[in-house]
C-alpha cells in the first residue's frame, strides 16, 4: 500500500494530466456527432486488433486439439470410403455384425484407426516408430501404418498402449508397390542412405517410365490398401545384368516431422499370409 502511494505521489502530475484528457474526450465525443463518429471508429480498430492478436494466441495453444479432431474425422471418413469394402457371395449365407457392412451389403475390409507418433528414428540403418496406441486400443501385429501424405511402415510389435512401427526406412522392410500409369509392380526397399528416398526394383525395361511418375501401393500387399500414396519417380537406373530397371522414389512422406498416423487393418491379413507362406503339396 505504502508503495502504491509513493508511486501516485510520483506520478501525480501526469496520472491528473490523463484523467483529464479522457475526460475531454468523453466530452467532445458526447457533444459532437462527427467526434463521437470518429473515437467509435478509432476504438473498433484499436479493438479488433486486440482480439485478432488474442485469437492467434489461443488457435496458437489449441492446434493440438485442433489437430486430433482433424485426425479423429479423417479416420471416420476413410472408414466410410466404399474401396474399404469387399462384395460378398450371393449366393452364401452369412451371419456378421451389420455394423462391418455397408449399405449396399459390402463387407468391410479395412478399418483405420487414428494414433499419436510418439518416438522415430531416421539416421539409423534400421528405423522404427513408437505410437501411442497399443492392443488395449485395438492394434494388431502386421496393420499397415500410413500419414496423410503416403505409407510409413507396419507394425511388427504391440503392448497393452504402446506400438513399435518399423519404418520403410528399414532394411528389412519390403513393399509391393506399382507405377500409377500402367500398375507394373516391383519391390520397393530402402538402401540405408538417404531418408527421403526408397528404391523400387524389378520394374521391366518394356516401362515407359519418366521422373515424377506417381508411385502407389499395388494390389498384391497384404498389409497396405492398394493405390496409396508412395511417393514419385527421382532417378531411373537401368541393370545391365537383368532386364529390369532400379527407380530411386523421393518419398512423399517426410519422416523427419511425423506427428499423427492411421492404422490399417486387413481382417483378412492372417488368412491370406496362411495361404502365401504354405507350401502347396504334389498332388
Amino acid at each position: 500500500m505504502r508503495n502504491i502511494l509513493l508511486f501516485i505521489q510520483r506520478y501525480f502530475t501526469f496520472i491528473c494530466f490523463l484523467i483529464l484528457q479522457i475526460l475531454c474526450i468523453v466530452l467532445l465525443s458526447r457533444s459532437s456527432k462527427s467526434h463521437e463518429t470518429f473515437f467509435s471508429t478509432a476504438a473498433n480498430e484499436v479493438t479488433g486488433k486486440v482480439n485478432q492478436q488474442y485469437s492467434g494466441v489461443r488457435q496458437y495453444f489449441s492446434l493440438r486439439e485442433t489437430n486430433r479432431m482433424l485426425t479423429e474425422e479423417n479416420v471416420r471418413l476413410r472408414n466410410e470410403l466404399t474401396n474399404n469394402y469387399i462384395d460378398t457371395a450371393s449366393t452364401q449365407l452369412v451371419t456378421t455384425d451389420s455394423t462391418l457392412r455397408d449399405s449396399v451389403g459390402r463387407m468391410r475390409k479395412y478399418t483405420f484407426l487414428p494414433a499419436h507418433v510418439i518416438g522415430n528414428t531416421i539416421t539409423l540403418q534400421n528405423n522404427f516408430l513408437t505410437i501411442e496406441r497399443g492392443s488395449a486400443q485395438g492394434v494388431k501385429k502386421g496393420m499397415a501404418v500410413t500419414s496423410p501424405q503416403g505409407i510409413v511402415g507396419v507394425v511388427v510389435e504391440v503392448g497393452p498402449n504402446i506400438s513399435r512401427v518399423m519404418s520403410l526406412l528399414h532394411r528389412n522392410s519390403r513393399v509391393s508397390a506399382m507405377l500409377k500409369k500402367d500398375t507394373v509392380t516391383g519391390s520397393l526397399e530402402w538402401d540405408g542412405a538417404d531418408p527421403t528416398y526408397l528404391t523400387l526394383r524389378n520394374i521391366p525395361k518394356s516401362s515407359v517410365i519418366k521422373k515424377g511418375d506417381t508411385v502407389l501401393t499395388s494390389n498384391y500387399s497384404a498389409n497396405f490398401p492398394s493405390r496409396l500414396m508412395v511417393g514419385t519417380v527421382a532417378d531411373i537406373r537401368s541393370e545391365s545384368e537383368s532386364n529390369f530397371f532400379s527407380l530411386t522414389i523421393k518419398t512423399a512422406v517426410n519422416f523427419f516431422n511425423i506427428q499423427y498416423v492411421y492404422l490399417i487393418e486387413n481382417v483378412r491379413y492372417k488368412e491370406q499370409l496362411s495361404l502365401e507362406q504354405t507350401t502347396p503339396t504334389r498332388q
